[in-house]
């Protein structure tokens, strides 16, 4: 017998190449399924609610397993904290439903993009976890920017080409997305049922420019549904972007969230 589990993770993105297993290189997904193999004494595969490309980190990635029943979700967090590495930590365990799909049962997604724009975000403690940003930005640009990005819409222009089928619509509902103020920065926080390959990126990116004087202050509207990414800015650096959270449908737990 078996259970289904959720695992909620935080890591630094620094050292890994990424979420999914590679033969050659170190990712999320291998360090995890090497702690689970030694635990369970088999290999137990872990799905993903998405990948994470290198460098980028998480505050709320959610995995799904299935692991022997005389693993309490409680048990198996205690577990895996104490055999994972330190830049791995599972925060929450929950049982799920048999149902429960890590990735095609995700409702939405939430992702953070951390801007630095005082001096000290030059920082040793800041400048490997934020984008230090030194020019000037328009506030009221990057409001209406965001504003702008809320409902579906077709983010083909902001996309890497070809990580999606030509026959993709490339449309995502976003149901949130907002520039939020704090000390020493701000930070884009977005959430949408799905997410293409650099978006987050190429979005913040594109906003920094438009709000900093490189181009025109409407152009993200403009790239809204364009053909191709061709006038898209280059995408922000990975080092800044965390993924958040995860949403599921509460049917799916076994137990309250």
């Amino acid at each position: 017998m078996s259970r289904t589990v959720q695992l909620v993770l935080h890591y630094d993105g620094a050292r890994f190449a990424g979420w999914q297993r590679q033969a050659a290189a170190r990712t999320v997904q291998g360090e995890l399924e090497a702690a689970l193999e030694r635990l369970c004494r088999t290999h137990v595969p872990v799905v993903g609610a998405g990948r994470t490309d290198a460098g980028v980190h998480a505050r709320g990635q959610a995995a799904g397993v299935r692991v022997p029943e005389r693993w309490t979700p409680t048990e198996l967090r205690r577990a895996l904290n104490a055999v994972l590495p330190r830049d791995v930590w599972v925060c929450a365990a929950h049982a799920m439903r048999d149902e429960f799909h890590a990735r095609f049962s995700a409702e939405a997604r939430r992702y953070a993009y951390r801007v630095g724009t005082d001096e000290d975000a030059m920082s040793p403690f800041r400048r490997d976890r934020e984008l230090a940003f030194r020019r000037t930005l328009d506030a009221a640009v990057l409001d209406a920017a965001a504003a702008s990005l809320v409902g579906d819409h077709c983010f083909r222009a902001f996309a890497v080409k070809g990580t999606a089928p030509e026959d993709d619509p490339h449309r995502c509902i976003v149901r949130s997305a907002e520039w939020r103020p704090r000390a020493g920065g701000l930070d884009f926080v977005v959430e949408a049922n799905r997410f293409l390959h650099h978006m987050v990126r190429f979005l913040v990116g594109t906003m920094l420019d438009a709000a900093s004087g490189r181009r025109a202050p409407g152009d993200v509207v403009r790239l809204l549904g364009a053909p191709d990414n061709s006038e898209v800015s280059a995408p922000a650096p990975p080092h800044a972007l965390y993924l958040d959270g995860v949403i599921y449908p509460a049917h799916l737990y076994l137990s309250p969230a």
